[in-house]
């Protein structure tokens, strides 16, 4: 057998080479398909939040915290410093177990320490001391209602513990009437764009998987040989038998033999 009739030695060694002008065009060319896929999945991803996802309440509350050394006249920028670092353990005092349990037992909440604690988040905002006590709960009431008790029960820790001289309460805990998570907008954006990653990705497959022969050009390509002339199929033309290609790998074998 001919040399001539071998593929070309370029591409023998099984090489994916990839043509990014090709590729693109055939996502182009399933852009439709790309964009169903997106919308799908997001719909998906709507029905999911409703039906399966358990939506949250936040409550939030507010306390500051009055130090001894403030009630005097000579008050340093030390001093300022100072109760600004000590923000940092009243944070601490917060979802320590006595105040944990001391709400737990006044509630009377079925939940372990560990528990509640998962369920509550406290920061300062920027450049103040004012402690922000959020706490998230499927039910709104009960949300506002841990969120007062451990505002209370930290006052008390933080004055006895602390020496403070009084925690004074910004905000009591708000009755939230919409809830703070999930995020259905949210959910459906993550799930349209990883619809749409995911057609293109398949059609990324499918095109570096694909192999057979098309035009004159991947015979010239694969194949090594020139092609003289083409042989046009006249359109309308039903075929009685669905025939499949070979790839130029496949061909390559036969003609081996």
């Amino acid at each position: 057998m001919s040399q001539n009739t071998m593929i070309n030695p370029e591409v023998d060694n099984d090489e994916i080479t990839i043509d990014l002008t090709e590729l693109l065009m055939a996502i182009w060319r399933k852009l439709h398909l790309v964009i169903l896929t997106g919308i799908v999945v997001a719909l998906l991803a709507f029905i999911g939040t409703k039906l399966f996802i358990t939506p949250m309440y936040t409550s939030v509350t507010k306390v500051y915290v009055l130090s001894k050394q403030e009630g005097n006249a000579s008050l340093t920028y030390s001093d300022l410093q100072t109760g600004t670092s000590l923000t940092k353990d009243y944070m601490e005092l917060v979802k320590s177990r006595p105040v944990l349990e001391q709400v737990i037992a006044i509630l009377n909440l079925d939940m372990k320490a560990e528990e509640l604690a998962d369920t509550i988040t406290v920061d300062t905002p920027t450049d103040t001391r004012i402690l922000r006590i959020s706490v998230e709960n499927e039910d709104p009431k009960t949300a506002k209602e841990i969120a007062d008790a451990i505002r209370e029960s930290v006052s008390i820790q933080i004055t006895e513990i602390m020496d403070a001289d009084s925690v004074n309460t910004v905000e009591v805990g708000n009755l939230p009437t919409d809830p703070s998570s999930p995020s259905t907008m949210k959910n459906m954006l993550i799930g349209g764009i990883l619809g749409v990653l995911l057609a293109i990705g398949i059609i990324v497959l499918i095109y570096i998987l694909d192999d057979t022969v098309k035009t004159p050009e991947d015979v010239e390509y694969y194949l090594g040989l020139n092609v003289l002339t083409s042989i046009p199929i006249e359109e309308g033309v039903k075929k009685s038998k669905k025939v499949k290609g070979l790839s130029a790998r496949q061909f390559n074998k036969k003609m081996k033999k």
